[in-house]
């Protein structure tokens, strides 16, 4: 062995035990805050969940926290929203964003700390209020990375800027928070991060993949018909019947327009018409959501959705403005959530030094769910990496399989998630992958 090679070696093993020192300070640190602080932030979040657009109290209680920890925290942007910069000299702006709001689902896990909060809807209705998605997780675990960041001031450079986002769950908080022009009024991020609990994975894994979520878009399709009496089908058109011919070839766009390698869905969850057995209605409604994974794949299912509605009704002998109206909602749709590749490969480098090869979890994502993060990120396109963190223990997985209880999912009243590491890794991911991120050219 040369003597370069052996200094080498030895400049290496002098090294990683300083490493391993670093790795479990933060552990340490991160444990005794959790015991000290964010254990009873999370069930003060979890008890008093509030709807999309009406997140007050936490919007109020993640500014306080906040601003305790020396950053500057504007309110109110967007609605409810919250932007809280911290500032350590000349650096890249990076953007880490917590989604604060709950559902209106009665919780029924059986915790001990279950919501039991109700709350006046948008319809003026008074409903249960649940944190049925993990954003309680999500705020906590921001809040700890504020926290630790602040007091890592001498590892990184440039300014943090931390989002406390209202009603992701109906996809128009970022959206709104964009149009109040954050990027103008704050500063255009260098890179963005966000992050989602999932209980469909065990605590102790990540999962950073390319493309954590679909991109996803509301429809209408509006039927118009000739109403008759039910015994004379021939005097009328049968919208009952025109549109279940659509729902039927709908799924041809998906299986016969798609190319079979690139995911996409086309789900009709409501279908309303008639009032009455023997009466045939003159209108039918069916309301249909939309997923794709590209600009491209978006235009072409939309598109065929506009060809079958109408040429089955041409099919039926309607014609002008009796076909079928097709109403895409473009404020209720949502572009797909895609990584960028190299910051991508960058943050996983730094996870798996950081906290061992065996922390991806990498099964292949099955369904097509939606995120309203890339609002912050397409237009303009701000390089981003958005990850999940495990929330299910490892025993619960052992007992479904065994024949016992599912693991409840998402939005479920069953949904439940296992906070402390939960919190915990999200918190040390964030921060490790925020400090990397954070460095002077």
């Amino acid at each position: 062995m040369s003597i370069r090679c052996l200094i080498g070696s030895i400049f290496l093993v002098l090294l990683l035990p300083l490493s391993l020192s670093a790795a479990d300070e933060l552990d340490e640190r991160i444990d005794t805050l959790y015991d000290e602080e964010l254990r009873e932030l999370f069930l003060w979040l979890h008890q008093n969940p509030e709807l999309s657009h009406m997140e007050h109290k936490t919007s109020a209680r993640l500014a306080s926290e906040l601003e305790s920890f020396g950053y500057d925290v504007h309110t109110g942007i967007g609605g409810t929203g919250i932007v809280a910069l911290l500032e350590n000299g000349e650096g890249p702006l990076v953007m880490f964003r917590a989604d604060m709001d709950g559902l209106p689902v009665e919780e029924k896990s059986g915790l001990p700390y279950a919501s039991k909060a109700k709350q006046v809807d948008w319809d003026g209705n008074e409903v249960f209020v649940m944190h049925a998605c993990g954003h309680d997780v999500h705020v906590t675990s921001l809040v700890g990375t504020a926290r630790i960041m602040a007091e890592r001031r001498d590892l990184w450079q440039g300014t943090l800027m931390l989002i406390g986002q209202p009603a992701e769950e109906r996809v128009g908080g970022a959206r709104l928070m964009r149009e109040d022009n954050i990027w103008g009024r704050f500063g255009q991020p260098d890179y963005a991060m966000a992050l989602h609990v999932t209980s469909s994975v065990p605590t102790g894994m990540l999962i950073a993949d390319p493309a954590p979520y679909s991109g996803a878009d509301t429809v209408d399709i509006l039927i118009k018909g000739v109403g008759a009496h039910g015994a004379s089908p021939h005097s009328g058109v049968d919208p009952v019947l025109l549109g279940s011919q659509i729902v039927v070839a709908l799924q041809s766009v998906v299986s016969r327009n798609l190319p079979p390698r690139r995911p996409g869905v086309i789900t009709v969850g409501s279908f309303h018409s008639g009032t009455k057995h023997n009466i045939i209605s003159d209108a039918a409604k069916l309301q249909i959501t939309v997923r794709s994974e590209s600009a491209a794949d978006r235009a072409l299912l939309l598109d065929g959705i506009r060809r079958v509605a109408e040429n089955t009704g041409r099919m039926m002998g309607l014609s002008g403005d009796m076909l079928p109206e097709v109403i895409v909602y473009e404020n209720e749709g949502v572009p797909p959530t895609l990584n960028d590749i190299a910051m991508l490969e960058r943050v996983r480098g730094v996870w798996t030094n950081t906290l061992g090869e065996g922390i991806f979890y990498n099964e292949q994502r099955l369904a097509m769910g939606a995120e309203d993060f890339p609002f912050f990120t397409v237009d303009p396109y701000i390089p981003s990496v958005y990850f999940a963190v495990g929330g299910t223990d490892q025993a619960d997985f052992d007992r479904a399989a065994a024949g016992g209880p599912a693991v409840a999912s998402h939005h479920s009243p069953l949904f439940k998630i296992e906070p402390e590491p939960s919190v915990e890794l999200s918190i040390k991911a964030s921060v490790t992958g925020l400090t990397d991120l954070l460095q002077s050219p």
